[in-house]
């Protein structure tokens, strides 16, 4: 990427001129590499039930000073290739660098200094920025965030002189009782404005253990609010009841403005708004069973109400050993899709290395039950099958699955992924 020479060239001076420490960035170093196979079929523009035989390689490499207070190197992407040479992929993009940072942290006041492409999530931002952030407290009660650069997802075929992203988060807080936050975060996209927003976060601990966590964000575009999220936690002895709101206006949260790319766009147009409350209740039995109920209820401006209704159990066993099942009911009188009963069943085992070769095998079924016939059909079924086994220590792991559906939209559908992740830690 031709950001990365320039800002580590810049890292490189401060370190130099004796801004920031030069930390030795061979003081540990972590790989990760997944890669991944896989296997299915579809119609292209040259044939029908073409066998598309994807490969991708996921590498994560970290080095520097990773565990403690010093200057450190991350980067990730991925890469694929098409063994089977069709025209399925045409016109997609073939790799990408996700994150390349040399990021620089202090322990006085938690600074912390990014340079390079970096994924942000502050307030109302989750972008990728091709530029610098920097953030720390303010004192004993406040906290600021800044950020500023090109945005890593917008397309480059225009040339990227007019593209812009910058913002940052304020936040006040009180030991471990609460914390606010105000964010605001602005694009542009070849000199047009294509998106402008604005956050309040908040999360407050309150007496009896209860908490309290909410996010509100407004479109300074369509002057509107675009989103308020809202949940409280209310813990009564192993009983945990967790009722929420929330509310969306599809033209504040999906309109991001001129040349914003996105595929939800045409979302916006409809002026639905749409709120959502409920509340999920747990209940841990003993150490291995929890069980539960969810009652969810959606209200829309212009689509007919609905409303869910589920209860679960689950089971955990030794390390990451879990099974458990779910069956719930949505109703909605506008669309088939809408009104359906659904049974979800699960497990993960992790402990077979004692019994089998294999130290761990998962699967998955869910089966969708429609009220009223979508295409003729009044069902679907999906089924996930997956089993591997460690090798080297634990350092590489090699997994084999296989997904299988049908439902109204496909008559089946049948997909396999060879899965080998390896980690090196020095």
């Amino acid at each position: 990427m031709r950001f990365s020479a320039r800002y580590c060239g810049i890292f490189l001076a401060l370190i130099l001129l004796g801004i920031l420490p030069a930390y030795s960035f061979c003081a540990e170093i972590s790989i990760k590499s997944d890669t991944i196979f896989r296997l299915f079929e579809r119609d292209t523009d040259s044939e029908d039930d073409a066998t598309v035989l994807p490969g991708y390689e996921y590498l994560q490499i970290d080095a520097g000073e990773l565990e403690d207070y010093g200057v450190s190197f991350h980067l990730y992407g991925w890469a694929r290739a098409d063994f089977d040479d069709n025209d399925y992929y045409d016109d997609q993009t073939a790799g990408e660098l996700l994150y390349g940072y040399m990021e620089y942290r202090q322990e006085a006041n938690r600074f912390n200094a990014k340079l390079g492409r970096f994924q942000t999530f502050s307030g109302v931002a989750n972008d990728a920025v091709d530029g610098l952030y920097l953030g720390g407290d303010l004192g004993d009660y406040f906290d600021l965030s800044l950020y500023g650069g090109q945005p890593g997802a917008l397309d480059s075929e225009q040339g990227r002189s007019g593209d812009s992203i910058f913002g940052g988060r304020l936040g006040h807080h009180l030991g471990m009782h609460y914390e606010v936050g105000v964010s605001y975060k602005a694009i542009e996209n070849d000199n047009d404005t294509a998106e402008e927003m604005l956050g309040i976060d908040m999360s407050a601990f309150l007496p009896a253990d209860l908490s309290l966590y909410g996010f509100s964000s407004y479109n300074n575009e369509t002057d509107d609010w675009a989103e308020h999220s809202y949940e409280l936690r209310i813990p009564v002895g192993s009983l945990l009841f967790k009722p929420y709101y929330q509310h969306f206006s599809y033209e504040g949260y999906f309109d991001t403005g001129v040349n914003a790319v996105s595929p939800f766009n045409w979302l916006s147009q409809t002026g639905e708004k749409l709120t959502a409350y409920g509340v999920d209740a747990l209940w841990q039995v003993d150490d291995a069973w929890t069980l539960g109920g969810k009652a969810k209820f959606f209200d829309y401006d212009k689509l007919d109400k609905a409303e869910t209704y589920s209860i679960l159990a689950t089971w955990q066993g030794e390390g990451l050993t879990q099974y458990g099942g779910e069956i719930g009911h949505t109703a909605a009188n506008d669309t088939a899709d809408n009104d359906y009963t659904l049974v979800r069943l699960y497990g993960y085992c992790d402990a077979m290395a004692e019994q089998f070769w294999l130290d761990f095998f998962s699967a998955d079924a869910l089966m969708t039950f429609y009220d009223k016939d979508i295409y003729g059909e009044d069902s679907s079924f999906f089924v996930s099958l997956g089993t591997g086994k460690r090798f080297l220590d634990d350092a590489l792991s090699v997994s084999l699955s296989g997904d299988y559906s049908e439902d109204p939209y496909f008559d089946d559908d049948l997909r396999g992924m060879l899965t080998m992740s390896y980690t090196y830690d020095k």
